[in-house]
């Protein structure tokens, strides 16, 4: 975060799980609440730096329950709390002979967030396997979001096969920048991370791109006279027809 601070960076995300890795035993040993040391040290950190922080996520303990949630906090330039994000979509998979439960431990949270920079730029919140499920970007997209936030812990296949078509589709169907900051390496047993943390522009470019091994600041400037100027030219957002929809889950069981 000084390194990023230092060259400039007046918002900076941190990755999905960034304070506790491990098991999914040692995520719940971890867990604390929003005012704990974690946290706490990345507010400080913020007002420090004077940066707009979305701390990736953390393990946030929740009061009589024994399953933790994976929860993403906006932090201002203050140090106060802006906004909190609670990961909806939970990663139930097999992969490759590995599976990930994470509705064992991991409760999902039910509320889209959007919050707001300290310069007035409007985002969206989300987390890792959010990005499979376009309904919830463009949500924040139609509610103003200019930027869509993805702190990850992609897997190394599915990074190699999905991550960046995935960023580049939620770019350009909602014609925001996406930032997303991607685990590299183990973060947990038998969890490998693909890396390759990106910032795309609203037309779908990649403007800064990490790479698959080591763990770096990646950053770029967003020109956002260029994004008014996309969605002038391709007005999909208002274009949309939402009382032809209906519900998005109809026929699907």
């Amino acid at each position: 975060m000084r390194e990023a601070a230092a060259a400039g960076a007046q918002f900076v995300l941190l990755p999905e799980w960034w304070a506790s890795g491990g098991s999914a035993a040692e995520k719940l040993a971890a867990a604390e609440s929003l005012e704990g040391e974690a946290l706490s040290w990345a507010a400080a950190i913020a007002a420090e730096l004077g940066i707009d922080l979305v701390a990736g996520s953390v393990t946030e303990r929740v009061e009589d329950q024994s399953k933790l949630h994976n929860t993403s906090v906006h932090l201002g330039p203050d140090g106060q709390r802006k906004a909190v994000y609670r990961k909806i979509h939970l990663f139930d998979n097999q992969l490759e002979g590995s599976s990930f439960r994470e509705s064992e431990h991991q409760l999902p949270g039910d509320q889209v967030v959007n919050s707001e920079a300290a310069d007035g730029t409007r985002f969206g919140l989300s987390i890792c396997y959010d990005l499979r499920f376009p309904e919830l970007y463009r949500l924040q997209a139609v509610e103003g979001a200019q930027m869509l936030i993805v702190p990850a812990c992609f897997t190394r296949p599915t990074t190699e096969a999905h991550w960046e078509s995935l960023l580049r589709a939620r770019a350009i169907e909602n014609h925001c920048f996406v930032i997303a900051a991607n685990q590299v390496g183990e973060p947990g047993p038998g969890m490998d991370c693909g890396g390759e943390s990106m910032i795309l522009d609203p037309w779908g470019r990649v403007l800064a791109k990490a790479d698959t091994k080591s763990q770096m600041v990646i950053s770029a400037d967003l020109d956002f006279s260029e994004q008014e100027r996309i969605r002038n030219q391709l007005p999909s957002l208002a274009s949309r027809r939402p009382e032809t929809y209906g519900s998005v889950d109809r026929g699907i069981s």
